[in-house]
């Protein structure tokens, strides 16, 4: 029965593992996905303030441009954790399927043991009882 403890405890540990992992990764493409809108209004406002909107322009500010490769690089960035966040969704899904099952297998022995006892408990009383009824 340790044995099982043990493991409903470290499958218990797996799942808060997993899901601080997507939780962690949610947090970092929330962060990312923040400082791209920032870097959108960088890119904006240096453009509204030197007058030029064409990337093409031989006097498009140098500024909006390396912010426009920050922003394409934060994006990638994004990209890359969405696929990570997808792949630790579906192992956190897994740990607690896992966990799920270990849990009713210990449920089902401990009612089977139940259910034991019980029954153990109700032949005494039956004893008890024809005795009492046969010496009564």
């Amino acid at each position: 029965m340790k044995s099982r403890d043990s493991l409903i405890r470290l499958k218990r540990f797996q799942v808060d593992e997993k899901r601080r992992q997507v939780n962690q990764l949610e947090m970092m493409i929330a962060e990312f996905t923040r400082m791209v809108g920032d870097l959108d209004d960088q890119i904006v406002s240096e453009q509204n303030r030197v007058g030029i909107h064409d990337i093409a322009h031989f006097a498009y500010p140098t500024f909006a441009k390396a912010a426009m490769g920050r922003r394409d690089n934060l994006k990638a960035s994004i990209k890359e954790l969405e696929d990570k966040l997808d792949g630790a969704r579906d192992e956190l899904s897994e740990a607690v399927e896992e966990l799920k099952k270990v849990e009713l297998i210990e449920e089902r022995d401990q009612t089977r043991e139940r259910a034991e006892r019980d029954a153990a408990e109700q032949d005494a009383l039956d004893d008890v009882a024809m005795r009492r009824h046969a010496f009564g």
